[in-house]
């Protein structure tokens, strides 16, 4: 799989490890960790732009399916360098396609939900929505799945294209403008100001990680394109608040004693979308897959997560 020592990446690797697989990772560590790979792995450093070492570790491994999920993941990186997104994103897929072609293996490619769909979308959005990104990297992904899908058209193999809600989990990065509930978390461990964009109100599907990967495990071997989210929107304001009351009930960090922290308000940030809320109904009837962590929950073990990591740090 691509984008292993990534957040999701991980928990998938661990997941196809828990079912009696061998995983083979491939990741460039731009922004995955190794410490996250399970021993039980075998780990290649390769960025997936280089088609010749990509393919050289693809033709040795042999796999029956490829999870690929490394990608340039940043809204705000794409803006600033929509170049890099580009071939992270586009060629870095088409790289993975042609190597999977050789050895005859589906794909599971990873998608975006929110920033494909764009602002005017209605919600939730099905997959039959015509996209409208806001971003380059909307757009970017948007461009590699429609190689994913004339790819799978060619009949040789049968891809998928996931298309993820907010994802959220142990393991997620505070670092960085991705991931609100790791960088909130993280926060209210250390009695930091966090910014709430868009003044708190903006939507987006939040997903626990887990549900993600078993979305992903079932989408192997299919043809077609899967919204994996809830279909249901919650506001950053509302993140921040349960979280708040989470960290306070915990034990784990500065929120535990009591300390209040009051958020700053700011602007969305260019690319940055209003809303979000994605249909899953499709998931649910050609995969049998359905979200199982509602929110509360899902904020509760990830909050608990993430303090022991923090404290470990």
């Amino acid at each position: 799989m691509t984008g292993g020592a990534g957040f999701i990446g991980s928990h998938v690797v661990d997941a196809l490890l828990g079912d009696g697989l061998q995983v083979a990772v491939i990741d460039d560590l731009s922004s995955g960790e190794e410490r996250r790979v399970a021993a039980e792995a075998e780990m290649c450093v390769v960025d997936i732009v280089d088609r010749t070492a990509l393919e050289a570790v693809v033709r040795r491994v042999k796999p029956r399916a490829i999870y690929h999920l490394a990608a340039q993941a940043s809204v705000v990186a794409s803006v600033e360098d929509p170049g890099r997104d580009c071939d992270v994103n586009v060629r870095g897929t088409l790289n993975v396609l042609e190597s999977a072609r050789l050895v005859g293996a589906p794909v599971v490619f990873t998608s975006t939900g929110g920033a494909l769909y764009g602002d005017a979308a209605p919600m939730p959005t099905p997959e039959d929505q015509i996209p409208a990104p806001l971003s380059p990297y909307g757009a970017s992904k948007w461009a590699a799945e429609a190689f994913v899908n004339t790819w799978s058209l060619s009949g040789e193999q049968s891809h998928s294209v996931c298309r993820l809600g907010n994802v959220y989990g142990p393991r997620q990065s505070p670092h960085g403008e991705a991931g609100v509930v790791a960088i909130f978390s993280y926060h209210l461990f250390a009695a930091r100001t966090p910014k709430l964009y868009g003044h708190g109100r903006p939507t987006r599907d939040y997903v626990y990680v887990a549900d993600v990967v078993s979305a992903l495990l079932a989408a192997s071997g299919r043809s077609g394109t899967y919204n994996i989210a809830t279909a249901s929107e919650t506001d950053v304001a509302t993140i921040w608040r349960v979280l708040q009351q989470v960290a306070e009930g915990s034990g784990h960090g500065a929120a535990a004693t009591g300390e209040r922290i009051e958020p700053e308000l700011a602007d969305l940030r260019p690319g940055e979308l209003q809303h979000s809320c994605l249909d899953v109904s499709l998931a649910a009837r050609e995969l049998g897959w359905r979200p199982a962590v509602n929110i509360d929950e899902g904020l509760r073990l990830t909050y608990e997560a993430l303090a022991e990591e923090f404290q470990a740090a």
